[in-house]
């Protein structure tokens, strides 16, 4: 943990950290603990996001785990309910919860000639369900959970929301059309969501991560005996930083972006947290 970060004083304030099973969720949801909120752990594993909350617990803050499945408005709607009971109305949303799914992906990067008759999963063998489970994960499940939660902040001051979009959104990554495409929903979603908001005191930004390790994305990156990928090699060679982001990395922007201080007449903005990927042009 960075503490140079912690000068942002959410002291008082509630927040909802969606997908907090995760390791960057978990993290954030940890951060946010550090700089004083009550903290609302929801992940569809509750027992994983359990774990993190007893970790928030156990250094002295404020945190309980809840059961969500962030497709379903009705659950969303009953665990904002909890929240608001348990903890008081939301002032600060993170939508972190999203991910890919295999039968969204293609097996190579480029399209070759006679990919159709072989053994290889190529465009034309997307699955039309798969797909939709991506887009729906990650563009739903950051509109139905605001939905739910963002009726206890209209009207208040102070309140934010904070999207997760992508590298992804700025341009696709080869094999991941859907989850790129998600991601670009998101974006556009956090500058629609930040001007509809905008008269009354919701801001909405959005960070972009870069390349981090996580389990997520680990068979994309790691080969079983621990050695680089092919595509890890192609990512560090596009990063300027010539490394993977480390999680803590990413408080920095998180806590800037929720700082009503800091950062009170910035909303609808896209924060890259890259290393430099989105700046280089590969030459």
């Amino acid at each position: 943990m960075n503490k140079n970060v912690l000068s942002t004083d959410l002291s008082g304030k509630v927040a909802v950290v969606t997908g907090a099973g995760g390791v960057l969720c978990s993290n954030f949801a940890k951060v946010l603990a550090r700089a004083g909120a009550s903290v609302a752990l929801l992940d569809l594993n509750e027992e994983a996001a359990s774990k993190y909350a007893d970790e928030i617990v156990a250094e002295g803050g404020v945190a309980k785990a809840y059961a969500c499945n962030v497709l379903k408005k009705d659950v969303c709607q009953e665990v904002a309910a909890k929240v608001m009971a348990d903890l008081g109305p939301c002032d600060i949303l993170v939508n972190g919860a999203g991910g890919n799914n295999p039968r969204a992906t293609t097996d190579k990067e480029y399209f070759e000639i006679g990919d159709i008759d072989a053994d290889t999963k190529s465009f034309f063998d997307l699955d039309a369900d798969g797909v939709g489970f991506v887009f729906n994960l990650n563009f739903l499940g950051t509109l139905i959970p605001t939905q739910a939660f963002a009726t206890q902040m209209v009207g208040r001051e102070g309140c934010s929301i904070l999207n997760i979009s992508s590298m992804n959104a700025y341009t696709p990554l080869t094999k991941i059309p859907a989850y790129s495409g998600a991601k670009a929903a998101i974006s556009n979603f956090t500058q629609w969501l930040a001007v509809h908001f905008s008269k009354v005191g919701i801001r909405v930004n959005a960070i972009a991560p870069g390349f981090f390790s996580t389990q997520q994305n680990a068979k994309l990156l790691w080969n079983e005996d621990g050695t680089p990928t092919a595509r890890t090699g192609k990512i560090l060679a596009a990063t300027p930083m010539g490394r993977f982001g480390e999680t803590e990395e990413l408080e920095g922007g998180l806590l800037f972006l929720l700082d009503n201080k800091a950062a009170g007449f910035i909303t609808g903005v896209v924060l890259p947290v890259d290393g430099g990927f989105s700046a280089y042009s590969g030459v």
